[in-house]
Order: structure tokens, then sequence, then C-alpha cells
């Protein structure tokens, strides 16, 4: 098994990441340079050891899983090819982005320019905590050493020797949760402001038991990650149009996530969101972000 992992970054599923390998005997590095406090913060509960920058990173680490918004996934594999050209180092690359798989062959090749072995890997579930493991998907030619880290406190699955498989999975899974939270928002906007929310919670409540138990826990809510999902809607929009299907499903989904983001809501973390907040208090704000002629 790989020594020292390298996590770029610590952010929600980042940080709970690199602290279930550390638990699991794993040196696990980052880099903080730029870094918000609460990124800072994260690292240090979970026990993460910062570095200088991301060349440190690169030639201390044995293997280096990315694990950050799907719209920086590009950005960072050059900044690490970059780095390994520099350093003439190699370490393994695992994208574990929600990336589509065009884009995660994209990555492949700049970790081929480098000769850095490349792992297509893609999360499903929350950040690990004790008795609950995310799956993470693989694959690829070289999927061996992210196999190894399987039991760490997280559930590693071999999807083949195809990059993009593993990513497309994650297209495929998040397209329908996170699809369905956009859904469920959408609704009750649109009820919101034709005055019919009441007239329609009443009918959900009667016949759709399981969907309006699912608004009411995630749908005041989703703010905070807003902004982080709405490139995982346009990875999936691309990733459907890839497969010869609509684009518009999570076209859609990602301006709802654009709307959201623009509430006052959207300055929360999961750490300092408001859990108190109702889902009528959520939907009369967010229907007032409403413009005539959005969407």
């Amino acid at each position: 098994m790989h020594k020292t992992i390298g996590i770029l970054s610590p952010g929600v599923m980042g940080h709970a990441v690199g602290r279930v390998l550390g638990e699991a005997g794993l040196h696990v590095v980052t880099c903080l340079a730029g870094r918000s406090a609460i990124t800072h913060e994260r690292a240090k509960k979970a026990a993460m050891v910062g570095l200088a920058d991301i060349d440190a990173v690169v030639a201390a680490s044995d293997m280096i899983l990315a694990i950050l918004p799907p719209a920086d996934a590009l950005g960072l594999a050059r900044s690490v090819a970059a780095a390994m050209t520099a350093t003439r180092f190699s370490p393994a690359y695992v994208d574990c982005n929600a990336v589509s798989p065009a884009t995660a062959r994209e990555i492949a090749r700049m970790m081929a320019a480098v000769k850095a072995p490349f792992i297509d890997a893609g999360i499903i579930g929350g950040p690990p905590e004790r008795g609950y493991a995310p799956r993470i998907y693989c694959s690829g030619p070289e999927t061996g050493p992210l196999m190894a880290l399987d039991g760490s406190g997280i559930a590693v699955k071999d999807a083949g020797p195809e990059i993009g498989a593993a990513s497309g999975i994650k297209m495929c899974y998040a397209g329908l949760t996170k699809g369905t939270m956009t859904l469920h928002a959408a609704v009750l906007i649109a009820a919101e402001r034709m005055g019919l929310r009441d007239l329609l919670w009443r009918e959900l409540e009667t016949s759709q038991e399981k969907a309006a138990e699912a608004m009411k826990t995630t749908t005041p809510f989703l703010p905070a990650d807003s902004a982080r999902w709405v490139g995982e809607m346009e990875e999936i929009a691309k990733t459907f149009d890839q497969a010869g299907l609509p684009t518009g499903f999570h076209d859609a989904a990602a301006d709802i996530f654009r709307l959201l983001a623009r509430s006052h809501f959207a300055s929360e973390t999961r750490e300092t969101m408001n859990k108190d907040r109702t889902l009528d208090q959520a939907v009369r704000a967010f229907a007032d972000l409403v413009e005539d002629g959005d969407g």
C-alpha cells in the first residue's frame, strides 16, 4: 500500500477522506496555500499535514487524490502535471471529481504526457464517518493503488479497465440524485409563485409522502452547495450529450443551482447552516429571487 497520500483539496469530502485514511495509518498531506480559514480548520481536524505548495505535495506523495468541485478539475490537473514536470516526481493521480467521461479522458492524457499513472474515480455517497463509508468507483488499466485503500474508511469498487467508466457511473448516479433535488426545488418555487404551494403540499403529503419528506429534509439546505454543483450538472449534461441523449434536464438543473446560489443562505457552509430553517422559509426566499423571464 502507498504510504503517503496527497489530497487536493481538503474540502467537505476531501478532508473527511483524509481523516479516515490517516486513521488507517497512512500519512496524508495537502496544500493549504491561498485556502480559506474554514479549509485550514478542516485540514487541522483531519490531522492532514499542510505543505507549502503543489510541488511539495507532488514530491512527497505516492498517490494524489483530486477531490474538488468539477469546474476546477482540469485546472488542478494542469497544475499537478506542471508540478510533476518541475519536480520530476510522477505519483499516481486519481481524479475523484464529478466529471464526464470525456473530461476524465482529457485529464488522463495530461498525466500520460508526464508519465504519471492515472486512475479515473467517482465518489458516491456522503463524506465518510464512523460506521459509514462512501463508495469510490475506479476504472482504468492501473487501479491497483486505489483498490489497496479499500476498507480504509472508504469502499473502493473496480469499474473495469476503461478510463471514463467510473466517471460515467458517478454522472448517472448524480444525474438522478442531484437532478431530483433541483426538480423538487423547481416545482415548489413554481407553485409558490402561482400561489398554489399550500394546495400542492397537501396533495404531496397525501400521494407523494416520500418526495414530500425529501423536500423537507433537503431543499432548505441546498444553497450551501449550489455553487459547487453547477459545474457537476454541466458535466452530467455533457455526459448525456455524448450518450446521444437530451441535455436539457441537467442544463436546467444547473440553472436551478445558479438561482439558489444567489440566495443569502448560500453564504452558509455545511458547518454553519441554520438547521432550523423550514421548507416554507426557504421556498419563499427562493421564489423572491425569480425575476420574470428567468429560465
